[in-house]
């Protein structure tokens, strides 16, 4: 898979809030000031070449959609970091984050509790 530029993954971003629009939708998404339309139109045209968008055509009119979600195209993602980064080992992956002096208690307790919850939802809710 791919992976997104910074324009695309704005233009992701907008289109995966949105679910399905036309291009002026995208645009008007955009905070000020907004990208040209020209420029976006470019941008939906590359992500449609690459497969994260589709589009149903109404006359001359595109309406847009993403083709991949949110959560998948990012774990696609993640699963690439961790694969040239951490030789693809999800364990060093996670220790990296415990040696981050920036990530405060709170935080790993959070984490910790995601991990305890996922651990008894594969033991199948047993104590």
């Amino acid at each position: 898979m791919n992976e997104l530029t910074k324009a695309e993954a704005q233009v992701m971003h907008h289109l995966w809030k949105l679910e399905r629009s036309f291009l002026k939708d995208i645009v008007e998404a955009f905070p000020e000031p907004r990208p040209a339309y020209t420029t976006i139109s470019t941008v939906i045209r590359v992500l449609v070449k690459k497969g994260f968008v589709g589009f149903k055509t109404y006359g001359k009119v595109h309406e847009y959609f993403p083709k991949i979600s949110r959560k998948a195209y990012f774990r696609k993602h993640v699963e690439s970091i961790i694969n040239k980064h951490f030789d693809g080992s999800v364990v060093s992956f996670a220790s990296f984050f415990t040696g981050d002096e920036a990530i405060e208690l709170g935080e790993l307790e959070e984490i910790k509790s995601l991990i305890d919850k996922k651990i008894e939802d594969l033991k199948g809710g047993k104590p």
